[in-house]
Order: C-alpha cells, then sequence, then structure tokens
C-alpha cells in the first residue's frame, strides 16, 4: 500500500504535536492518517481503505457515523450549546435512559471520558468510606489517573510487584493501590485480609478487555460482591469498554452481579464523547452535586448536548436488541472460523470473545488471568495483524488488543475476513 501522504502528514503532526499524535496508544510503527469513515470501513489520505475492526478501541457499535447518531447530533447543534447552570432535558434523558436498563443504577452523572468517571469512582469510595486504599487486578486498565495506572500489560519480571505505568505518578498513589491476580478470590481476601480496615474499593474490568477477552469467573465475582458486603467496600464496575457494547445493561446484567458502582463511556455514544457513572443513590448522593454532598465533582463539559444527544441515538438504536443479535452471531462466526483455520493449520490459537468482541490469542491452554497470557506468541499476534492490516482489514497491530464487530459489519465481510486470516495465517506459519 502507498502510504506517502500518511507519511507526510505524520512528519508535519511531529513538529507540533509531540510525537505526531494525540494519545500514546495511537502511535504505531506504521503512521496511519485518516480522512474518512463510515459503516465498517476506514479510509486513510492515500486513499487506502480498511475494513475496520478496531473501532476506536471500541466505541463504534452501530457503524461509523451512523446517520442517526448523526441527526441527532446536528438536531442538538441548534438547541443550547453550552450553557454552564441548571440542566437540559437530554441530560435527564440520558440519566433516565441509563437507570432504566443498567441493574445497579439508581442515579447517574455525566462526563466527557471514561479516565474522569473512573477517577470519581475513586474520590467517591474514598470520600464515603473515608479509606485511602484501592485493590485493581494485574491486566486491568481504568483510565490515566495516578492511582489505577499500574500493572496493566507487565512483562514477566513485574507480576507481582508494583508497575507503574508513567513517570509522574506520587508514590503515595502507587503505594495506595494493591494488586491482586484476576479471577483470584483467595488473593484477593488476602489482599483485605493484610490491610485491615483500609480498603476502600476494588475495581474491576466487567471483562478485561484492555489484554482482549478475558473472562471473569462467575464465583470470583460472586465472592468480590460477597467480600465487599462483608468489610464495607466500594464494589466498582469499570463498564467503558462492557457497557452498552455487551448489552444495554452492560455486562453486569449478564453477570447477574449488581456492583455499587458502574462506570461507562465508548460505546454508549458511538464515537462522540461521553461518559457516566453511575450506582447506588445513598452513594451518588454524596456528591458535591447534591444538597450536602461532600465529594466534590465538576465538569464545564459534562452533559454537553452534543455528547447526551449522540448517547440517546445509540440507546435508542439498540433498544430493540437487534444490533447485540446481529452483533454476538457475527462475533460468534468470527471466533468459531478463526479457531477452525488455526487448528486445521496446526496453529496454536485460542480464539476468545464475548458477543462482538473478539480476540485470536496465538497459545494453547486457559485463560483466566493476565499471568496466563505470557505465554501467547507477541511475534506471531503482531504478524498476524500486521498481514491483516496490509491486505484491508485494519486490527491493531498490537499483542492481545480486542477486536470489535459494529452493526454496520455483514456476513460477507467475516467470510472475506476469514479467508485473509486463512491467507496470512498460512504465511506466518
Amino acid at each position: 500500500m502507498n502510504i506517502d501522504k500518511s507519511k507526510s502528514l505524520y512528519e508535519r503532526a511531529t513538529k507540533v504535536i509531540p510525537g505526531g499524535v494525540n494519545s500514546a496508544t495511537r502511535r504505531l510503527s506504521q503512521p496511519y492518517s485518516w480522512e474518512w469513515a463510515e459503516g465498517a470501513y476506514i479510509r486513510d489520505a492515500d486513499g487506502n481503505t480498511y475494513l475496520d475492526y478496531h473501532a476506536a478501541f471500541g466505541p463504534i457499535v452501530l457503524g461509523h457515523n451512523d446517520p442517526a447518531v448523526n441527526a441527532a447530533v446536528v438536531e442538538a447543534l441548534n438547541g443550547p450549546d453550552m450553557v454552564g447552570v441548571g440542566v437540559t432535558e437530554q441530560e435527564i434523558q440520558l440519566a433516565e435512559k441509563v437507570v432504566q436498563y443498567v441493574p445497579s443504577a439508581e442515579m447517574a452523572l455525566a462526563f466527557s471520558s471514561g479516565s474522569e468517571a473512573t477517577y470519581m469512582a475513586v474520590r467517591l469510595a474514598r470520600g464515603v468510606t473515608g479509606r485511602e486504599k484501592l485493590i485493581k487486578f494485574q491486566g486491568t486498565f481504568h483510565g490515566w489517573h495516578d492511582y489505577l495506572l499500574m500493572n496493566v500489560i507487565s512483562p514477566a519480571d513485574k507480576i507481582g510487584k508494583k508497575d507503574p505505568g508513567s513517570a509522574g505518578q506520587l508514590q503515595d498513589a502507587i503505594d495506595n493501590t494493591i494488586i491482586v491476580p484476576f479471577n483470584d478470590l483467595a488473593a484477593t481476601e488476602r489482599a483485605i485480609a493484610e490491610n485491615p480496615g483500609q480498603i476502600a474499593a476494588i475495581f474491576m474490568e466487567a471483562i478485561p478487555h484492555n489484554i482482549g477477552c478475558v473472562l471473569p469467573r462467575q464465583d470470583f465475582v460472586e465472592g468480590l460482591r460477597r467480600l465487599c458486603d462483608q468489610h464495607g467496600i466500594v464494589l466498582v464496575f469499570d463498564e467503558v469498554i462492557t457497557g452498552f457494547r455487551h448489552g444495554l445493561g452492560g455486562y453486569q446484567s449478564v453477570l447477574g452481579v449488581k456492583p455499587d458502582i458502574s462506570t461507562f463511556a465508548k460505546a454508549i455514544a458511538n464515537g462522540y464523547p461521553c461518559a457516566i457513572i453511575a450506582g447506588k443513590r445513598e452513594l451518588m448522593l454524596q456528591f458535591s452535586t447534591a444538597p450536602g454532598g461532600k465529594v466534590f465533582v465538576g465538569g464545564t463539559y459534562n452533559g454537553h448536548p452534543v455528547g447526551s444527544a449522540a448517547a440517546l441515538a445509540t440507546i435508542a438504536a439498540l433498544e430493540d436488541g437487534t444490533v447485540h443479535e446481529r452483533t454476538f452471531r457475527l462475533g460468534d462466526r468470527m471466533r468459531a472460523g478463526l479457531a477452525e483455520i488455526a487448528g486445521r493449520l496446526g496453529i496454536p490459537m485460542v480464539s476468545a470473545g464475548f458477543g462482538s468482541v473478539f480476540t485470536p490469542y496465538f497459545m494453547s491452554g486457559n485463560i483466566e488471568r493476565y499471568e496466563d497470557l505470557l505465554a501467547n506468541d507477541t511475534a506471531r499476534d503482531v504478524a498476524f495483524r500486521q498481514g491483516m492490516c496490509d491486505r484491508g482489514i485494519f486490527m491493531l497491530p498490537l499483542p492481545l488488543k480486542r477486536n470489535h464487530i459494529s452493526a454496520a459489519h455483514t456476513d460477507a465481510d467475516v467470510d472475506r475476513t476469514l479467508e485473509t486470516a486463512e491467507t496470512v495465517l498460512r504465511t506466518i506459519g
């Protein structure tokens, strides 16, 4: 593929944007510059069109530039832009929809990004418990803030140790975050016992999608709920990725376990900025938006008309269940097809996923936690993804990353993807 213009734009960008991109995970070994997106397809500045499974890290659940979502945004632009006080009816409607569909949600607040929502969950948990320590799980990601940005995709020698994600994190933040293996209830119980009366919250990605798709065991999640009830700990489900993509009720509706607080973003608004924190009424009323609330919350763009309109239109498109039925069916076809091809070619692969998400791991055996993924053949993983990109099917060419099917994908797209996958797998061996 010719990428001369993309390279030129990247070089231009590096002169005024650090590294040429506005988010660290957007910088790849090959520069990409985009000019168009519609449905299941994206096109770069050089005119190369790709069938897109990256979906901007997951927000695109209906397809790029969904006409109904865009129409709702255009209509919102004819109303108030930003007033700065009070509330709009759209903000109320959005909160009502979240409360209607999310099992644990009794009240909701709107933000612009998932990192904001998870940070506010940290502050709320500490504010209501008077405790400082947090528990998170190895391999999970909860945003860019100091308290949870650690031990995501860690090298083997960092397992069981603190692995901060950035320079500049406060040592106090690092010290007050306890890392536990995912799906390990006994280790979680030990961490609580070793820090009696000090744990404010347990944060769990409803599915750890930042390392592909590692499903939580039912007994593990039920055990977390029980431990939190026993010890007065706030249980937080981070559904920034799973929420709305895996069902209007989030993945918690699949698990049948209610957290105290949930966070949402990404697929809630099909690519427009919108995020939600929702949960129990008695906890949510501790935010300073409510009279007497002691946990400060603010944000000029919270509940922005554009994001709220996009979210309402996205939820409306999901309400009859046909989008989830379609994308789940295509996801099943994709996962089964990849597994069949790999098995026939004698290539070790675990074709993992849930619903519209699929992740091929180049390894054998059961996968229950991040540590199991150290067996993944990184070189083969990246070679497969890059080979797909080179043939016009965009899968983020980084190891362990998930792929997303949208409502705009078709059976023909899946057929093409599987045919191309077989070609690539035969090539890389």
